[in-house]
């Protein structure tokens, strides 16, 4: 589990026969903004009207008092 943890992936046989893989897990909780705007160079372009409409076909708009019984 040490050297899972140092970076190390192994691979689990059985009876000679590859039945799994043991890998670190990738945990980043900070992607450099470089690596953010290459990444949205190649997304698709939005369309905010259809998102909107999205959201209005979806999501319940009506502002309604909780308390009005």
């Amino acid at each position: 589990m040490d050297a899972v943890q140092g970076g190390q992936a192994f691979t689990v046989t059985r009876d000679g026969h590859r039945i799994g893989e043991l890998v670190p897990l990738r945990r980043r909780r900070f992607v450099p903004r470089s690596e953010f705007a290459a990444m949205s160079r190649g997304a698709p372009e939005l369309s905010l009207d259809a998102f909107r409409a999205d959201q209005d076909a979806t999501a319940d708009q009506e502002l309604s008092d909780p308390y009005d019984r």
